[in-house]
């Protein structure tokens, strides 16, 4: 539900210009709303926002969405005043969103994350490449004054049907811009990362996405009403995962799906859309964007990125910033969380990237000579840099070793000895993923402060001496374990931590003692039965050494000089991750008598991250 308040109410009311910006579009802009008619009589509602001005022909910019295109009536408009998309209506863009097949007011049926057909044989084979195909064709037709130039963009789920879209072929679709897309749904976004159930994102949003619509309406579905206000204790009480599945009943379909399809088979490969970015035309250009700190969708940036780079022969760029869930879009980029950047970001974004990119494309004005192939923030340095290539090409593997006595390395030890740090993960006390009490899953988690953390004793701390030099990272890292435990199951988490001077604050207002704070800079989980595969599950061998190696999303952070770079590693994220059984059971039937604790050991000097460290100067 988090992820529709969204997309519908992203962006902060400004002042006086914002009225006068809201005055100006309703002034000069027409909106009309039509069904638009798919090549199996399938109707989906659309609305189209038209600058009055004729004097010349107009590009279009679209976005197709699942979360609605209110509001509805002709003279009800869009607050497009409320962020940059403004800039587009005083260049007089055609905009246009549209409710998706099966969803608000469009006819049909909806299906979660379609899976792209590429072998269409009659006019009832259709999926999202070829709704907006259809979409597409009918605009250029039956606009006036239209240029011919169409562009799609879109955050979150609407960033997955922009890469759709991208797959549509339409020689008028010009550019695209998968923002925050979704693109696997196992993997690494929203709901599974390494096959770990995120239960408490899955049941927020399937609760209230997930109700069935049977016909058309305005009316949006009912959020769940949690009886219990904090979310910890609210899951920790519900308990095992079919408990959860009872509180919905059984009208949520696509929750089903994700209690039945346990493991990474062909059901969900053929719902990862970067199976299929070679279908790309040349054309159609691309520009990838997304949040370093995306707490939903920052796999789906980084990688939507290289799948395209590795598959189509496109000109397809990357943009990542130090940004929440569409951040970018509500024009305030200054922070997130306690953390500060030293400048508006998002503003610097839309400025210098998005709009000269869509101008470009589908205006034939301006130049999108200062956009690079990767254009990225630094976290911690705070600055923009740009690349030819992501990950930048001369990053040097190093390995950062997991010691004796809580020592972080970038030096193995002299003396190979095998010893261990041991903890008890017990399911019934897990590891909480933030501190305080919070009902909704927070957007601040991907910066927090880690020390609440680091006082549990299930909870591994490493760390290096004071650094006397900068060290940048630029690029996924690699978590290396050797460990062993004492059930047949057990999860890993692996999070990478800044830690700060003891004397450090912020010339601002900022009232949080920033002093020693261990900001996250990167955290991810492994579900330890699919070490070897994540299509074949295997239980663990009790007490048995075991490598457990995974890889987390890329970074962007530069760890400064007189900081300190810390790790730390639990066997529970909750209730970010549901919590294992730490038993090799059908996790998604599991009962409550399942849950056992168990004692995990990871062995130094054999466990180690992989980090891409990018040269000083750079």
């Amino acid at each position: 539900m988090r992820k529709i308040v969204l997309l519908l109410l992203l962006l902060p009311v400004f002042s006086i210009a914002q009225n006068a910006d809201s005055v100006w579009i309703v002034q000069n802009y027409i909106k009309k709303e039509v069904y638009i008619p798919m090549r199996d009589g399938i109707k989906l509602f659309t609305s189209i926002y038209i600058p009055k001005d004729n004097t010349e022909k107009h590009p279009i910019l679209m976005t197709r969405t699942p979360y609605s295109c209110a509001p509805y009536g002709e003279h009800e408009y869009r607050k497009f005043w409320r962020n940059h998309y403004k800039t587009y209506l005083k260049e007089n863009f055609i905009m246009v969103i549209q409710d998706v097949r099966g969803k608000w007011m469009s006819e049909g049926e909806f299906v979660n994350i379609r899976p792209y057909n590429p072998n269409k044989k009659s006019k009832n084979d259709v999926d999202e490449a070829s709704d907006t195909y259809d979409t597409i064709d009918w605009l250029i037709h039956n606009i006036e004054n239209n240029n011919g130039n169409v562009g799609v963009f879109g955050i979150s789920y609407p960033g997955f049907y922009t890469a759709m879209a991208a797959l549509s072929n339409h020689p008028a679709l010009k550019a695209v811009s998968p923002q925050a897309p979704v693109t696997d749904w196992f993997m690494g976004d929203d709901f599974h990362h390494n096959g770990a159930f995120f239960a408490m994102d899955a049941f927020a949003f399937y609760s209230s996405f997930g109700k069935p619509r049977p016909k058309p309406t305005t009316v949006g579905p009912t959020p769940f009403n949690y009886p219990i206000k904090d979310n910890y204790r609210f899951y920790l009480t519900t308990g095992a995962l079919p408990n959860l599945t009872k509180l919905l009943g059984d009208s949520v379909a696509f929750w089903n799906d994700l209690m039945n399809h346990p493991n990474y088979t062909q059901w969900w490969q053929e719902r990862n859309d970067r199976n299929f970015m070679q279908h790309i035309l040349p054309t159609t250009a691309s520009l990838v964007v997304g949040g370093l700190f995306d707490a939903e969708d920052c796999f789906g940036a980084w990688n939507l990125y290289k799948a395209i780079e590795l598959k189509a022969k496109n000109n397809n760029k990357l943009v990542m910033g130090p940004w929440y869930h569409g951040q970018w879009a509500s024009g305030d980029g200054t922070h997130l969380g306690n953390i500060y950047f030293d400048s508006n970001t998002a503003d610097w974004y839309a400025t210098n990237i998005e709009i000269p990119y869509f101008n470009y494309y589908l205006k034939g004005t301006g130049s999108i000579d200062k956009i690079a192939e990767a254009n990225i923030f630094f976290s911690g340095e705070n600055k923009w840099h740009q690349f030819n290539v992501w990950p930048p090409a001369n990053i040097q593997t190093s390995k950062l070793y997991l010691q004796q006595n809580g020592k972080l390395s970038f030096e193995p030890a002299k003396t190979f000895n095998i010893s261990f740090s041991e903890y008890t993960s017990d399911p019934a006390k897990p590891v909480p993923y933030t501190d305080g009490v919070h009902e909704y899953r927070t957007r601040e988690y991907m910066t927090d402060d880690q020390r609440f953390a680091a006082t549990r004793p299930d909870v591994l701390v490493y760390e290096t001496p004071t650094l006397t030099n900068d060290v940048t990272l630029a690029g996924p890292l690699t978590a290396h374990l050797n460990v062993s435990i004492s059930t047949t199951d057990a999860d890993f988490v692996v999070k990478l931590i800044d830690v700060f001077p003891e004397d450090f604050e912020y010339n601002n207002s900022s009232t949080y003692p920033m002093g020693g704070y261990e900001m996250l800079v990167r955290g991810e989980v492994m579900r330890g039965r699919y070490r070897n595969s994540f299509e074949k599950p295997e239980p663990f061998k009790p007490n048995t050494p075991t490598i457990v190696q995974y890889t987390l999303p890329d970074v962007a952070h530069t760890f400064k000089k007189g900081h300190k770079i810390m790790v730390q590693i639990q066997s529970s994220w909750f209730p970010l991750v549901d919590r294992n059984p730490q038993q090799f059971v059908d996790i998604y039937h599991a009962k409550d008598s399942d849950f056992k604790k168990a004692n995990i050991r990871i062995y130094n000097n054999d466990s180690y991250l992989l980090l891409p460290v990018l040269p000083n100067n750079q």
